[in-house]
């Protein structure tokens, strides 16, 4: 069961992950004005941090649980994880506040972000943050190609070894 949630956990951080980055956001900025889309994807983004935050936690705690039990193949994915979920606290929660505050400060000042004096620190913000996504993201892809197959496969393999051996005696 614990290995069945982690990988669950895992699928549902990589795939919103993925899902909003490389496919939603574009479309926003490809079918709406910039000022809309760049809202529309910050509370994404936001949604995205909170999952991030929730699934790491989760996972480390389901890693540590697996390790205990003596399954050693999540040491490296505990490790994977960390990782990931570093990038979303920096990403997400310490890069972000400053972006949304130079974003608030244009809109007070009657402009949007991208025409006021604020435009170059966020653009510089704006690539730290993508920076660390796409970490994030080649560390989930990274974890998802490293998932143990062990658990369901010698499941699979002591049943049918178990048939074979009774044809055998049979």
């Amino acid at each position: 069961m614990p290995h069945r949630l982690f990988r669950l956990l895992t699928v549902v951080w990589v795939g919103s992950l993925l899902t909003v980055g490389y496919m939603v956001v574009p479309v926003l900025f490809a079918s709406l004005d910039r000022v809309t889309a760049g809202s529309v994807a910050a509370q994404l983004f936001r949604i995205e941090g909170i999952i991030g935050v929730v699934c790491g936690v989760l996972l480390l705690a389901l890693s540590n649980v697996l390790i205990r039990r003596g399954e050693r193949a999540y040491k490296k994915l505990r490790w994977l994880v960390a990782a990931m979920l570093v990038c979303v606290l920096i990403g997400y929660f310490a890069v972000e506040p400053f972006m949304n505050a130079l974003r608030i400060a244009a809109q007070e000042a009657g402009t949007d972000v991208s025409h006021s004096v604020y435009a170059s620190r966020f653009g510089m913000l704006h690539g730290v943050s993508s920076l660390f996504y796409l970490i994030e993201s080649l560390l989930a892809l990274a974890l998802v190609w490293k998932l143990p197959v062990g658990a369901v496969a010698s499941a699979g393999t002591s049943a049918g070894s178990a048939a074979s051996r009774a044809k055998t005696a049979g």
